[in-house]
């Protein structure tokens, strides 16, 4: 339900007027259109899922998604402890965020599009395949 409520609030709150959302995220198992049909009624669930294009990161694969990384890296410098209170929690994460958007940090990826076509050779073939 609470990936339903966040595609929900995506679509009506945060773009509106979008025609198409893409949505880049892990394969856990919530992450699917019949979730949105479990939360809401088909014609809802229809409605949201009309405006999403799903983008699904390789299984297996953590190291590609770029929220899991960053997840670890606030895991690590910013939550590495007992935080006292839901204020606290807040104060703590909007320093650390921001900290982060002043360094303005990118990604050097290691390889090309032939090196991942390597690296990912089952799953190429499953898309070829289809």
């Amino acid at each position: 339900v609470d990936f339903a409520q966040c595609m929900k609030e995506l679509v009506d709150e945060h773009y509106p007027e979008a025609h198409k959302i893409h949505v880049v995220m892990d394969n856990y198992t919530t992450h699917t259109a019949g979730s949105l049909y479990k939360a809401f009624k088909p014609e809802e669930a229809l409605r949201i899922l009309n405006k999403l294009e799903f983008h699904y990161t390789p299984k297996h694969a953590s190291w590609l998604n770029m929220v899991e990384i960053e997840i670890g890296n606030m895991n690590q410098q910013c939550l590495d402890r007992r935080i006292e209170s839901w204020e606290m929690l807040h104060t703590e994460l909007a320093a650390w965020e921001k900290r982060k958007n002043e360094e303005e940090a990118s990604i050097n990826w290691m390889f090309n599009v032939d090196g991942a076509r390597e690296k990912f050779t089952k799953a190429y073939a499953n898309i070829n395949q289809s």
